[in-house]
């Protein structure tokens, strides 16, 4: 995977001159002792403790060295509220906090270090230095918890930290058609991420350029064949496609300008089959795959919701309409639900954008819909490029993040698996089991007016994205509520 940050995340220890600066060292070794044999790759501690403004500023001078850009203020014992949070102001990149458990009753003797209280006055200090520090649900730990909570706040940093410098390219006006896809921008800019939007004319141009750069071309199409194997009736195809994928892949590397990583939303139907003459979902499965999401039908948003789960997972994820029920006579007998019932179930289904290592089973084909709209149901031609097949049975979460009309930035989160179910249709597809759906589909889908596509990861990463976008400021989050706990405007007596 490609396109993402890499977090290099110091641990800084500190001390309030009240107490002994051995009892941080001491705690701060036992933590990265518990780091190393968790092989918690990325982590570095720093030698200087901070016990004033002076050891702040030197802090500071060894993380740039370092080239740190996410800090875990660890308090060994109570710290020094003024020079930590200075350290977090100038610092600047992600943070997270948590404080030393006392170790046993001999400890409390001489060496109690008072971090549990400590933590009260730096999360006070942040406050009045309108900081956003992450601050786990249990952030008092040992050695242990602590390594444990410094893994999961890498995640929640490389969501940070990718959002910070991302750059959308929009390729197209959004369809009249899909105006759900169609939201005001200005909170991702205000999120920190940047949107150029592009004509469609662009990237048919940059398309045909790209067709005097024959031996790349050769290599994705020799790629392409290694992927789809036995699976590709149309091999006359590749090389269009991979024209195709060599414009995005070219654009990507020279147009993020001072961005780091970039994602894409592409116009992707119907003058796109009658001017590329076939269609782009295959591309959009592989560079996915690679870390690049390429949304559907100009979705803004929903290519940045992909990639925040890309970030999350360190794996591809998708984005799928919130497409249809489920009948009775599909589900295999038996069938295991994972908490959901048969009402909680739905399918999620694209014309072909998922990647081939999130299917059970895959083949290029044709665009249904389209060949019927576009070539009245003959042979197909300009409708050829999908990758269909049935997403493999595992953890998933559904994921959203979207403006609303008056520009607020609001978010959905839900977790659950797709299931070992055949789904005797079209399109990239599976049978979704999210525990408590139907009541969540009413009342936050579509009572709180979110459009059809949900960005689908192939891991439960619910808790990484809501630190995420805590840390980021995005506080309208919804997730599925418990039977007994009645969303806003739900009918208690139609239950």
């Amino acid at each position: 995977m490609i396109n993402m940050p890499e977090v290099k995340l110091a641990v800084v220890g500190v001390s309030r001159d009240c107490f002994p600066a051995s009892l941080t060292k001491s705690r701060l070794a036992a933590v990265m002792k518990e780091v190393k044999k968790a092989k918690i790759d990325g982590v570095v501690d720093c030698p200087v403790v901070i016990e004033n403004e002076n050891d702040s500023m030197k802090a500071l001078e060894w993380a740039k060295a370092e080239g740190a850009n996410a800090v875990c203020i660890y308090l060994g014992n109570f710290g020094p509220e003024g020079p930590t949070t200075l350290f977090v102001q100038e610092f600047g990149g992600p943070a997270m906090a948590i404080a030393a458990q006392e170790e046993n009753k001999a400890v409390l003797a001489h060496d109690r270090g008072d971090a549990l209280c400590g933590l009260l006055n730096f999360s006070y200090n942040v406050g009045l230095r309108r900081l956003a520090v992450h601050i786990p649900e249990y952030p008092v730990v040992t050695a242990k918890e602590g390594a444990a909570e410094i893994r999961d706040f890498i995640a929640v940093a490389r969501v940070v930290l990718g959002l910070s410098s991302l750059k959308v390219f929009g390729f197209g006006p959004r369809p009249y058609d899909f105006l759900a896809c169609n939201a005001p921008i200005q909170p991702l800019f205000d999120l920190g991420v940047n949107v150029q939007e592009n004509s469609e004319l662009d990237l048919f141009e940059h398309f045909h350029k790209m067709a005097s750069r024959k031996k790349e071309i050769e290599a994705i199409v020799a790629d392409m064949r290694k992927e789809l194997g036995k699976n590709c009736p149309y091999p006359d195809l590749l090389p269009q496609l991979a024209q195709f994928e060599l414009a995005l892949l070219d654009w990507y590397e020279n147009q993020r300008g001072a961005a780091k990583y970039a994602v894409f939303a592409d116009k992707c139907w119907p003058a796109f089959q009658t001017s590329f003459h076939f269609v782009p979902c295959y591309v959009n499965s592989r560079l996915a795959g690679r870390g690049i999401p390429v949304a559907c039908e100009v979705d803004i948003y929903g290519a940045v919701s992909e990639y925040m789960l890309e970030c999350a997972t360190l794996q591809p994820a998708t984005l799928l309409d919130i497409n249809n029920s489920v009948p009775d006579d599909i589900l295999p007998k038996g069938v295991k639900l994972g908490g959901a019932s048969k009402r909680d179930l739905f399918m999620g289904f694209h014309c072909g954008n998922t990647c081939s290592t999130c299917m059970a089973g895959c083949s290029m084909k044709y665009q249904l819909i389209m060949n019927r709209g576009l070539e009245g149901g003959g042979t197909p031609v300009i409708s050829r490029g999908t990758l269909e097949g049935t997403i493999r049975a595992g953890d998933t979460t559904l994921f959203r993040l979207q403006s609303n009309s008056d520009g607020e930035i609001l978010s959905y989160i839900a977790q659950g698996s797709f299931l070992k179910v055949d789904p005797h249709s079209f399109g990239s597809l599976g049978v979704a089991a999210i525990p408590g759906f139907a009541r969540f589909y009413r009342h936050v889908l579509v009572g709180r007016h979110f459009p059809h596509h949900g960005a689908f990861g192939f891991a439960k990463c619910g808790k990484t994205l809501f630190d995420a976008l805590t840390l980021l400021g995005v506080d309208d989050v919804s997730t599925p509520l418990p039977d007994g706990a009645l969303y806003p405007g739900e009918n208690p007596f139609a239950l």
